[in-house]
C-alpha cells in the first residue's frame, strides 16, 4: 500500500512541478497572461511548486526503506524520474500540440525505462 501511494503522489507531485516549470511559456496564449512580468510569473511558479512538495516529500516519506517504505534511496530517484518524463510527454502532447516527439525520444524513454528494470531488478 505504501508503494502505491509513493507513487500516486509522485505522480501528482510531478504534475504540480510540470506545470510550475513548463505552464507559464503558455501564459502568452491567454489575455491574462499576456502583460505578466518575469517576478510575476515565478511567483506563480512558486505557487504551484508549494503543492509539488506537499506530495513530494509525503511520497519519499511513505516510499523510503528507512521509514518503513518499500524502496531504497536509489530506487525511489529512479521512480520519480520515470514518472517525471511520463508527466512530461503526457503535458507537452496536450498542451504544446506543435512538439512532436521522435524515434530519438522514445529510445531515450525506453533506455529510462530499462533503467528502471536494471536498478530493481534482484541481480
Amino acid at each position: 500500500m505504501r508503494g502505491l501511494k509513493t507513487i500516486i503522489f509522485l505522480i501528482i507531485s510531478n504534475t504540480f512541478m510540470t506545470f510550475a516549470w513548463y505552464g507559464h511559456l503558455k501564459f502568452k496564449d491567454y489575455s491574462w497572461g499576456k502583460s505578466l512580468g518575469l517576478i510575476s510569473i515565478i511567483l506563480i511558479s512558486w505557487g504551484l511548486a508549494f503543492f509539488e512538495y506537499m506530495f513530494q516529500v509525503p511520497a519519499n516519506r511513505a516510499g523510503f526503506k528507512g521509514d518503513g517504505g518499500p524502496y531504497s534511496l536509489v530506487q525511489l530517484k529512479t521512480i520519480q524520474e520515470a514518472i517525471t518524463l511520463t508527466v512530461f510527454m503526457v503535458f507537452s502532447i496536450i498542451f504544446f500540440k506543435t512538439e512532436k516527439f521522435g524515434w530519438n525520444h522514445l529510445v531515450g524513454f525506453g533506455l529510462i525505462v530499462l533503467a528502471v528494470f536494471v536498478i530493481f531488478k534482484k541481480w
